[in-house]
């Protein structure tokens, strides 16, 4: 029964669970999900077979939807169909991107951006899913890989046109492994989805921007506006500590703080379902910045100003060993976001200010405690020591599932030369067992000022300055140095006569500060300590891979 649409493309047949029409936009496609009852059907011929049922779908805010156009590399696509993959830790989509050449790729999230994937022959060479090592370099097709996110996942639902049937079971796990590529911003996904022994699926992406496709046919809102704009209006629910409204106004916001009692809530599988959260003590400083705050930055020196809206807020810490000589270290880092250009992270340590953004590609090693990306050799700051990082306070909504004292292993690498310092930082995340990853970010060092200027901030220009000398901790004359410093601060301290224990801190720096602002709550008991080493350079980096 072939239908009268474009011609050797679509075509249509009844589906034999309720007899509604389901329509194949591609003669290619092998299978289809009812939109009336869900009824997953392998196309045999011309006729279809129901092979099982999908599960319902869950509304993750996403801006796209089935029937989404767009182009690229000058070639023209639509939205045909949709796998939604589950995992330990939440869920992402995988869309079905049908070109009118015929040819298929998928549409995919990765860390707050999107990723468009092809598909192709695997290359020679593929190691078997229990072979697979986090971060071992591979090499295949004559190029260089690393092992960047293990995750297990499932099929959880899906929806519309699929080049490929659906598994049966929506129950069972497999391993998705995601290689970053060592010299192009590219990524490559392995899928162990078949029988034990088959040889998995290989797909190759690059990132791309919504902005870029010249997409239309975007999912819109209850007042008309795209979705992709990041207005949920209206897409509330209540919040499980206190009853509280939430409103995300991120379409991909894994995670949300209720402003009321600053429960950290999941709403990974969708705002209508049991949500899980848990409590965090309410901080009574308030980040420099305002949540909701914009302002205008240039990702790398000399590039265009883009306007920028912090969304979340998140204060982390590193975590010396028990044998250590190490101060603890405190840093924050605002989540920042650009319609077009998606997820930013402006790091503020005491070392001071960074723009970062999470790559879609890996750095290369190249010995000695360095690496190589774009041409350049970035070396690694503490004598190439990486150290325990944690999360310790959040505000605002996020794209990836926060989790109670969330913590990353992180190593960080720097570059100079050109009258400016650019920045790596690696952050490995999970266990063995569970979903593992490693994510990179690149960026460039801030000055105070500048940071002043774009967020046009009420405070003085030494309140936002840190001491830009690595001061990592390690080496005698730190140590001795430090513990100078240490003592001179306390007799100033002693010999002080007003009530202010930190009068010293907020002399030094002014009263918005975040040395005087870190001193007052080391005070009033909470346990924190002024640092002097750490601090990551690059923003948290969750989610992975196409998740």
């Amino acid at each position: 029964m072939a239908s009268s649409g474009t011609p050797q493309r679509r075509w249509q047949a009844a589906c034999p669970n309720c007899g509604a029409p389901v329509e194949f936009a591609s003669a290619a496609s092998a299978s289809a999900v009812c939109g009336f009852c869900r009824s997953t059907l392998l196309r045999e011929g011309e006729s279809l077979r129901k092979i099982g049922e999908s599960a319902e779908l869950f509304d993750d805010h996403s801006p796209l939807q089935l029937g989404a156009a767009g182009r690229y590399a000058g070639a023209a696509f639509s939205l045909v169909g949709r796998l939604q993959l589950g995992y330990a830790e939440g869920s992402w989509n995988e869309w079905h991107a049908l070109f009118d050449n015929g040819r298929s790729a998928w549409l995919s999230e990765d860390n707050g951006s999107y990723v468009l994937g092809f598909e192709a022959p695997p290359p020679a060479g593929l190691p078997q899913a229990h072979e697979l090592v986090l971060g071992a370099q591979l090499l295949l097709a004559g190029q260089a890989w690393t092992v960047s996110a293990l995750t297990l996942a499932r099929q959880a639902a899906a929806q519309g046109e699929l080049p490929h049937a659906p598994l049966g079971d929506a129950q069972r796990q497999f391993l998705v492994a995601e290689l970053r590529n060592n010299s192009a911003d590219e990524v490559a996904s392995l899928e162990y989805s078949g029988p034990p022994g088959s040889a998995p699926s290989w797909s190759l992406g690059r990132p791309v921007r919504l902005a870029d496709l010249a997409m239309s046919g975007l999912r819109e809102d209850a007042q008309g506006e795209a979705i992709s704009s990041k207005t949920l209006i209206g897409k509330t629910c209540e919040c499980p500590g206190c009853g509280a409204a939430l409103a995300p106004k991120l379409d991909g916001s894994q995670s949300i703080v209720c402003a009321q009692c600053h429960a950290v809530v999941d709403i990974s599988k969708g705002l209508g379902q049991d949500l899980a959260w848990y409590a965090q003590q309410a901080n009574t400083l308030e980040p420099l910045i305002p949540l909701g705050r914009s302002g205008t930055l240039a990702l790398a020196a000399g590039g265009p100003a883009l306007p920028w809206q912090v969304v979340g807020y998140l204060e982390r810490c590193d975590l010396p060993a028990a044998d250590s000589e190490d101060e603890q270290s405190f840093w924050r880092e605002y989540l920042l976001y650009n319609r077009n250009e998606g997820f930013a992270f402006l790091v503020d340590t005491h070392e001071g200010w960074s723009l970062v953004r999470p790559l879609t590609g890996a750095p290369k090693g190249s010995g000695n405690n360095t690496v190589e990306w774009q041409g350049r050799r970035f070396k690694a700051l503490y004598e190439g020591e990486s150290y325990a990082a944690q999360i310790t306070y959040v505000l605002g909504e996020f794209y990836w599932q926060l989790r109670r004292g969330e913590r990353a292993q992180v190593t960080d690498y720097e570059w100079r030369g050109e009258g400016r310092v650019e920045l790596l930082s690696r952050e490995q995340t999970g266990s063995k067992g569970g979903t593992q990853e490693i994510s990179w970010s690149h960026g460039r060092k801030l000055d105070a000022a500048e940071v002043g200027r774009a967020f046009k901030l009420a405070v003085s220009t030494a309140a936002l300055t840190r001491d830009a000398t690595p001061t990592s901790g390690h080496g005698l004359v730190f140590k001795v140095l430090l513990t100078l410093f240490i003592l001179g601060v306390l007799v100033m301290l002693m010999r002080g006569c007003s009530q202010d224990d930190c009068q010293s801190y907020k002399q030094s720096f002014g009263e918005a500060s975040n040395e005087y602002r870190e001193c007052q709550r080391r005070t009033s008991g909470s346990g924190v300590r002024l640092g002097t080493g750490g601090g990551s350079y690059g923003g948290y980096s969750g989610g992975g891979g196409h998740k």
